[in-house]
């Protein structure tokens, strides 16, 4: 099957198209909901609201880009939705305010090395000890590569909230990947 029968088939509401799909994106939309969420049970509860979300708006896919790209956006806004929600106590707060500086973390390692030393999954871990807040953020505007000002758009804060909730992000999983390093054990 490709990926035009398996969505007409999905519009059918056809159980076997839903699991090809289902299966096909598990396992990288698990890992967009992991980083946004510090538990594995919560993002799967996400997982699977943005599954139920693609199911049912399937019909409106319109071509226009990629259908992954499409999924991925359903999956991020279910997300963002979910910290709204208040299912993590979320807020969007900013520490640190706009002529505020953060200090650096001291250089002993560059952030080349810092990485040479540490798994995948580990630097998950690492995103996920972040606030909810600051956690987002970097989602959004590292890995999803969105500007400061659509994540003010879509989280309604100002782009300085967000440029500094970044830099307090950055900042705070520099300082945790390099206690990753110093203590082997993560502890």
């Amino acid at each position: 099957m490709n990926e035009t029968e398996i969505i007409k088939g999905c519009i059918k509401n056809d159980r076997a198209c839903q699991k090809v799909l289902y299966d096909y994106f598990f396992s990288e939309m698990l890992g967009v909901c992991l980083r946004y969420s510090n538990n594995e049970e919560v993002a799967m509860d996400i997982l699977h609201e943005g599954f139920l979300k693609i199911f049912l708006n399937i019909k409106n896919f319109n071509n226009s880009g990629t259908f992954e790209g499409w999924v991925r956006r359903i999956m991020v806004n279910t997300c963002i939705d979910s910290l709204r929600k208040g299912k993590q106590n979320y807020q969007i707060v900013s520490t640190v305010y706009a002529n505020e500086t953060i200090p650096d973390v001291p250089e002993e390692l560059e952030d080349e090395e810092i990485l040479i030393h540490i798994e995948k999954e580990e630097i998950l871990k690492a995103v996920q000890k972040l606030t909810p807040a600051y956690r987002t953020i970097f989602n959004l505007y590292v890995v999803e590569e969105y500007s400061h000002k659509q994540i003010a758009d879509m989280l309604e804060i100002s782009e300085g909230t967000s440029k500094s909730n970044l830099s307090k992000a950055k900042f705070n999983l520099r300082k945790n990947l390099i206690h990753l390093i110093k203590t082997p054990d993560g502890k």
